[in-house]
């Protein structure tokens, strides 16, 4: 098996493009609630490790993992696990 080293810490905006596929709002505007420190923040903050095998949020306050986003051909695997809270914002 062929590892590819994780690069990054990227920003939460990398998440934008494999998160549009599954949301029908922007995701990187939404705040999310760490489950392990309690801090809120826009997921565009997340550090962001990757890309393979996957994307990785780490929160910004305690560096816990929030979120994975892993994308096979024909799918995408999405584990929310570390976020207690989602706040999305939407038009009226």
């Amino acid at each position: 098996m062929t590892h590819t080293p994780s690069s990054g810490p990227y920003d939460g905006n990398a998440l934008a493009g494999p998160l549009s596929e599954v949301f029908a709002v922007e995701v990187t505007t939404a705040v999310a609630r760490c489950r392990g420190c309690g801090r809120s923040s826009a997921v565009a903050e997340l550090a962001v490790y990757g890309p393979e095998p996957g994307l990785v949020g780490r929160c910004p306050g305690c560096a816990d993992v929030l979120m994975r986003v892993v994308r096979r051909p024909g799918e995408v695997w999405l584990d929310l696990g570390g976020i207690s809270a989602l706040r999305f914002e939407v038009p009226q």
